[in-house]
């Protein structure tokens, strides 16, 4: 028998798209067109809709966790009957890991990136010979001074 954890559902539902893990009838509409799924044999969005139903946050929040492995590319939003979204349940837990302080250390690089250089990833002569060869302009500056400003109204 599942033990449900209402505390954890409760912070669940406190975040934006959290809530609607409550409406999740399991029907499993989800996976059949998800890459995710499709690539990882860990990755099942039912499965984790499943966890956050039953309140199970180890799993979902640990550093570890599965739903780190999502592309954000909405499949399961579209396909579920219910709107239930569970891409956007995801990220509701995802924002969940970065208040419990357990993301991935690649998460916790890709911050400090952003902090330090506005952007998620460093430029380099590689990067820009592609954006050429694709037809794309070269990168410009990022206006760090105003993402400075942001971050410190945001969080601080």
């Amino acid at each position: 028998m599942a033990k449900i954890d209402f505390n954890f559902r409760k912070k669940l539902n406190a975040m934006i798209g959290g809530e609607l893990h409550s409406y999740c009838f399991q029907c499993g509409a989800c996976v059949g067109d998800c890459p995710a799924a499709r690539y990882s044999p860990r990755f099942n969005p039912r499965r984790i809709m499943l966890q956050a139903i039953l309140g199970q946050a180890d799993p979902l929040l640990a550093e570890d966790s599965v739903i780190w492995e999502c592309t954000n590319c909405y499949n399961c939003y579209e396909r579920c009957p219910q709107d239930v979204r569970p891409v956007e349940v995801i990220m509701a837990l995802k924002n969940m890991t970065h208040k419990a302080r357990t993301n991935p250390q690649q998460v916790n690089d890709m911050v400090k990136a952003v902090q330090e250089t506005g952007r998620t990833v460093v430029l380099t002569s590689v990067v820009d010979r592609r954006r050429g060869e694709m037809g794309l302009e070269k990168m410009g500056d990022v206006p760090m001074d105003e993402i400075r400003k942001l971050m410190q109204t945001r969080f601080h």
